[in-house]
């Protein structure tokens, strides 16, 4: 029988320096990235396990991106005989059937939104490496002046004004919050000059 860990980058432990403290095993495998695709350690390790073994890793998102991938690795551990422990959540693939409904829909609802935000980071990292604009594109400058132009005309309606331009109505008033206090802000400066 012998002992695997296995660790990635995850957010917040990207080195993944905090996984698998004072565990004792006989081999990790370390992922070189955060990603779903080109899993090569896991795939590595799926391939040496053999029946008695047993898997340690710290969480339920360091094995897998998604609940699909979550299946698929449990499926082969358990046609190779292997168990495997997860950490964190005190779990393994055989207590897992151990679980009540309302713990085993609370364990894989908080699993998703874990699965989202580790997604959903290292997706935000990997972007502004590659110079791409995060967050909504910004509506153009004369767009809004137009609008607010508009709007200030008094001779639109909102609705008008949108289709006409095509800002919403929270953004022609966030930037009419913003001329305001910008003007305010003028105001007081030429008051003391």
């Amino acid at each position: 029988m012998m002992i695997y860990g296995y660790k990635r980058p995850l957010a917040g432990d990207e080195l993944g320096e905090q996984q698998l403290l004072d565990i004792q095993m006989e081999q990790l495998f370390v992922e070189a990235h955060p990603f779903a695709k080109k899993r090569h350690s896991l795939e590595d390790l799926l391939m040496i396990i053999q029946s008695g073994d047993e898997i340690v890793v710290e969480n339920l998102v360091v094995l897998a991106d998604s609940l699909h991938q979550l299946l698929d690795v449990l499926n082969v551990l358990a046609k190779d005989q292997v168990k495997i422990t997860f950490l964190e959540e005190q779990l393994s693939n055989t207590t897992l059937l151990q679980l009540n409904l309302v713990e085993t829909v609370a364990l894989f609802s908080n699993l998703q939104t874990q699965l989202k935000s580790h997604a959903t980071t290292f997706g935000l990292v990997a972007a502004k490496k590659a110079g791409k604009t995060i967050g909504r594109p910004k509506k153009s400058d004369e767009n809004l002046r137009k609008a607010f132009a508009m709007y200030q005309s008094k001779a639109y309606s909102l609705m008008d004004i949108k289709n006409e331009t095509g800002i919403s109505k929270s953004t022609l008033y966030r930037y009419i919050d913003d001329v305001t206090k910008s003007s305010n802000e003028d105001e007081k400066h030429s008051k003391f000059e």
